[in-house]
């Protein structure tokens, strides 16, 4: 099985709207592990590991994000596989 990380920071009106819970949602369909949380700068970070088509999934997701969101941009990186069982909002 391999594994695939990635960290994303999602702009827009993304706080306040659900997106945090609803990014636990998705992920627990898609079978991901990893976090998600507010930034102090009004963005929501998202890092997350998994099976690389449902990594891509959540990626294509976050782009559009839940229906009261308004996403303007995704920068996605790259990361280290971290040791995380489930996925969590912080």
């Amino acid at each position: 099985m391999s594994e695939l990380s990635l960290q994303a920071v999602v702009t827009g009106k993304v706080q306040g709207v659900g997106f945090r819970a609803a990014t636990v949602r998705q992920a627990g369909k898609l079978d991901l592990n990893g976090w998600v949380r507010n930034r102090d700068d009004g963005a929501v970070e998202v890092l997350f590991s998994g099976e690389p088509e449902a990594v891509e999934a959540m990626a294509a997701w976050l782009r559009k994000g839940p229906s009261r969101a308004r996403v303007e941009s995704v920068a996605l990186a790259a990361c280290a596989p971290q040791a995380i069982a489930g996925f969590v909002q912080l």
